[in-house]
């Protein structure tokens, strides 16, 4: 995925509020721009590092930019979390997960419950119906993974309730993680930051939803899935 420049480039000051970073700019000047990212951000945060925003689209913005890299010692770290359902769709359309591969039509947002969608819907003849849930994933841990969620989520947690119901009915489904940053030798459920969510992934393991987990390649203004990621459940 290619995001249009041209790019403001700051410094992190401070996550100002919950949707917003203040910037320091190389005038020495504060700028503040749109930081979209509901999670805690923690591991994603450094001050001082290097932050790159892009020019926002469209008229009525109060905050004319929105945060998408900040770089740490190993590379940049994907923050605009509205990004990854983007690079896990172009990487579902260009075949790159091959454990995904045979299915010729996708639809995003389709109905996997009463009350609820998931990411994505794909399907094939002859295939069954997959549905695919993405999660942003950034939290690294002391013991040197990266780790999903960074705070409690209910709403991952029903995710993977769906799945599980899903693959009860005949269907397949797949929860995607996409890891958004360079660093973290494995992939595991975040226990420390919601033991729940840790129960039901692995739950949803055992009961036949398939646990797939991609490293994003960062080289702005380009934002690739690549690589899968050791997965320790």
């Amino acid at each position: 995925m290619r995001i249009d420049g041209p790019f403001l480039e700051g410094t992190l000051i401070r996550r100002a509020k919950r949707f917003l970073m203040d910037l320091r700019l190389p005038d020495g000047s504060t700028f503040t721009v749109h930081c979209p990212n509901s999670g805690s951000m923690e591991g994603c945060l450094l001050e001082g590092a290097p932050v790159l925003a892009s020019l926002g689209k469209g008229s009525g913005r109060r905050y004319s930019h929105t945060a998408e890299w900040i770089r740490f010692p190993d590379g940049w770290v994907g923050i605009n979390t509205l990004r990854t359902n983007r690079i896990a769709e172009e990487a579902l359309r260009l075949g790159r997960i091959p454990e995904l591969a045979g299915y010729r039509e996708m639809r995003p947002e389709a109905r996997i419950g009463p009350h609820s969608r998931a990411d994505f819907l794909l399907t094939q003849d002859g295939l069954p119906d997959c549905f695919v849930e993405v999660k942003n994933t950034t939290l690294p841990t002391k013991d040197g993974a990266v780790a999903f969620p960074d705070s409690i989520t209910e709403r991952g947690q029903k995710h993977l309730r769906e799945l599980m119901a899903s693959v009860r009915r005949g269907n397949r489904a797949v929860m995607l993680f996409v890891v958004n940053r360079p660093d973290g030798a494995f992939f595991r459920p975040a226990k420390e930051k919601d033991p729940e969510y840790d129960r039901l992934l692995r739950l949803a393991a055992r009961r036949g939803v398939e646990v797939l987990v991609r490293r994003v390649f960062i080289e702005p203004p380009e934002a690739t899935l690549g690589e899968p990621v050791e997965i320790l459940l």
